[in-house]
């Protein structure tokens, strides 16, 4: 691609390292690295202590003095290796750092195989843990089963149990889908009221199925009013207090900002990589296919030298090069820009390709929060709270009559939707929301 030659390494990057690779002891219907066992025909699938070594080692050599270096372990499931090696991870990764460096320790899990071992070890090192529930039982059980078909509420809860026992710092993962995505104040306010959740993260389930998406993806416009259903319930009470990826990343575009928070809203990618049990680093977790396979990290080139190659400048950098004329001129580009390139098969009406399939969703919801980002943003380039928004909103609110139409647009009443509490608001202490102070997630 003409300019990779020009283009600056990135100071920092981020590694998801898979030491079971595929291996999983749910079978959650929407999974999309399950089939991925099926590039390792014959694999034990663990990761051996050499391409540990290489993993941690080579990722703090490729940081700078100063920054954070992040030793981050999914899955599959990563609980299904023993706590052994993760004892050594933490002790190779100590032994590594230099002094200028800090470190930090995260794991997404399914929660399930928890147990008090675990909790203990995880909060003495101080791991920062993200558990995957996608809401209420009937809504999490609706994809997210074991091997045998059977439901797992109960015992996410479990393992939610043992961490919140134990003092594990804990983040909430959930997937919006089309069992949930009609329901995304309630799902919130569980997350929020019910399991205490304080940092968020909302992904979008887009599953391909031949010409068509399958039955489990979330519509376009329901993922939007799924954002804005949450956003309404949020920004009245929530600002500072609880903290959502999709909008603490907004707020720093509506400062300016486009290469904070999650990758999804980034103008380019690729500096979020995924590296296999034995070794193997992709571009990233959802391009783990042999087109995106940058070579092992034990064969001469460092994991440094596979980040910044011609072939991964170049697929991050295609994220911006190869939007379609729609997004090129859409006035929330800015916030958007266009979306997960995992996501982006759908035609613009004039028949160009790679447009997101969340499009509409995306567009809706960007619009609809413009004034509030503005206000926040004006808030905090004056060096004020953020959450003052939260004044703001109750000030409008008590000019609203019953019936009047909801704010968040979905057709019902005012009294009938977001005029109604839902459980109860959570603590309503304003917390100053400085830049860069977005919810962290594993």
């Amino acid at each position: 691609m003409n300019g990779t030659a020009q283009v600056a390494a990135p100071s920092a990057f981020h590694v998801m390292s898979k030491p079971r690779g595929a291996i999983c002891n749910l079978d959650c219907e929407y999974c999309f690295f399950l089939v991925k066992e099926e590039l390792y025909p014959g694999s034990t699938f663990r990761m051996s202590r050499p391409v540990l070594e290489a993993y941690v080692e080579q990722l703090v050599a490729g940081h700078a003095d100063g920054e954070e270096v992040v030793l981050a372990f999914q899955g599959g499931e990563p609980t299904m290796m023993s706590l052994d090696f993760f004892r050594l991870a933490v002790d190779l990764a100590r032994a590594a750092v230099r002094p200028s460096q800090r470190l930090l320790f995260t794991m997404q899990t399914n929660g399930t195989l928890l147990d008090d071992e675990w909790g203990d070890f995880l909060a003495a090192e101080g791991f920062l843990v993200g558990l995957s529930i996608d809401g209420p039982r009937a809504m999490h059980d609706a994809f997210r089963v074991d091997k045998g078909g059977k439901p797992t509420f109960d015992r996410v809860l479990r393992g939610l149990d043992v961490l919140v026992r134990c003092g594990v710092e804990w983040n909430a993962l959930t997937t919006v889908n089309s069992a949930n995505g009609d329901h995304g104040r309630e799902v919130y306010t569980f997350l929020r009221d019910d399991l205490g959740a304080r940092f968020i993260q909302l992904i979008p389930i887009v599953e391909r199925d031949g010409a068509g998406v399958s039955h489990r993806t979330v519509g376009p416009e329901q993922y939007g009013r799924f954002l804005i259903d949450v956003f309404e319930e949020w920004v009245r009470n929530d600002v500072g207090d609880v903290f959502v990826t999709m909008f603490d990343t907004s707020l720093a575009h509506w400062l300016g900002m486009d290469q904070v928070g999650s990758c999804v809203q980034a103008r380019t990618c690729g500096t979020a990589l995924a590296l296999e049990h034995n070794g193997d680093l992709y571009s990233c977790d959802h391009f783990v296919d042999p087109e995106h396979r940058l070579g092992n990290i034990r064969d001469g080139r460092t994991m440094l030298d596979l980040v910044t190659s011609p072939q991964q400048v170049a697929f991050g950098l295609d994220k911006e090069r190869l939007l379609p004329r729609q997004c090129r001129t859409c006035r929330v580009r800015f916030a958007c820009n266009g979306g997960c390139p995992k996501d982006r098969f759908a035609h613009t009406a004039d028949g160009e390709a790679h447009l997101n399939y969340l499009c509409a969703g995306y567009l809706g919801f960007f619009t609809h929060i413009d004034r509030p980002m503005r206000l926040m943003a004006d808030l905090v380039r004056r060096g004020e709270d953020a959450a003052a928004v939260r004044s703001w909103y109750a000030r409008a609110d008590a000019r609203r009559r019953p019936h009047d139409p909801c704010t968040c647009g979905g057709g019902r009443a005012w009294i009938d939707c977001h005029g109604t509490p839902a459980n109860g608001p959570a603590s309503m202490s304003p917390v100053p929301l400085g830049v860069g102070q977005e919810g962290r997630t594993p």
